[in-house]
């Protein structure tokens, strides 16, 4: 699944309270009809009906459900492992049932390792009442930016707890960002040297755009790495879209690990 087709990006007009959702396993739709139940995990069909961490031990068989119930639709934790929603919030086996909100929610199943599964899920609005006649105009796209295949690569490894969606994410270090870099990208020369002067050339560039936060020092004297500058670069391109969640995966490697497990050889854990 490529970034241009995360559920972020909206989903097309149909019935209000209509479940999308979405894994790299697969996708599906399901009105809103009382007690129905979408159940996603490793299994197959019929038990499971959408696939998540198809290749991952630790993601059960079934791991969670969602019924359509009280005008809503509600998620439930039904695995071994813990799910995580948007601002850090966890659910265990033990955890209430919680409605998802109309609009767009990721959660991430925890998985082997450090690895987490995304499920991307859309609720649309139950207070959409169709096209009306007099609103014909195009609907307002958010503003997001163009960026290379390398500065994606480079702002996703920095910005991978923004795109985890943590309740308080930090950049990560140029010296840790140019290890995962180097492990997977070995021959593109990844140095903290050059992260810095290719983070400053996105920052220069946006910042002549109208960017929603600062990107520039007041005093030209100041560092182009300031770590304050870094975290409004990525906290804009996360709240604007232009990087979503399904970016991860170019964080994975050919044996499909995440760069946090450089240095580990091929077989090993």
């Amino acid at each position: 699944m490529s970034g241009s087709d995360s559920l972020a990006r909206g989903v097309p007009p149909g019935r209000p309270g209509t479940l999308h959702a979405r894994t790299v396993s697969g996708d599906l739709t399901a009105p809103p009809r009382l007690g129905l139940t979408v159940r996603f995990g490793r299994g197959d069909k019929p038990g499971t009906d959408l696939g998540v961490g198809v290749d991952d031990r630790r993601v059960s068989r079934r791991h969670g459900e969602l019924t359509y119930r009280q005008g809503g639709w509600w998620l439930r934790n039904i695995g071994q492992q813990l799910v995580r929603l948007p601002r850090g919030r966890m659910m265990h086996a033990t955890s209430e049932p919680i409605p998802l909100a109309t609009g767009y929610t990721p959660l991430f199943v925890q998985g082997s390792g450090h690895r987490e599964h995304l499920v991307e899920l859309y609720v649309t609005d139950h207070d959409d009442r169709g096209p009306v006649s007099s609103r014909s105009a195009d609907t307002v796209q958010p503003e997001r930016w163009a960026l290379s295949d390398d500065e994606r690569l480079l702002l996703v490894v920095l910005g991978q707890h923004y795109l985890e969606y943590e309740s308080d994410p930090r950049p990560l270090t140029y010296g840790r960002a140019a290890e995962q870099l180097a492990y997977l990208r070995p021959d593109a020369g990844w140095t903290v040297r050059k992260i810095e002067y290719r983070v400053e050339a996105v920052r220069r560039r946006l910042h002549r755009t109208g960017f929603k936060y600062p990107l520039m020092h007041d005093n030209p004297e100041e560092r182009p790495s300031d770590n304050s500058l870094l975290h409004n670069l990525l906290r804009g391109l996360v709240a604007s879209t232009t990087l979503v969640p399904p970016d991860l995966e170019l964080m994975e490697d050919e044996f499909g690990w995440p760069s946090s497990r450089v240095g580990e050889a091929p077989g090993a854990g």
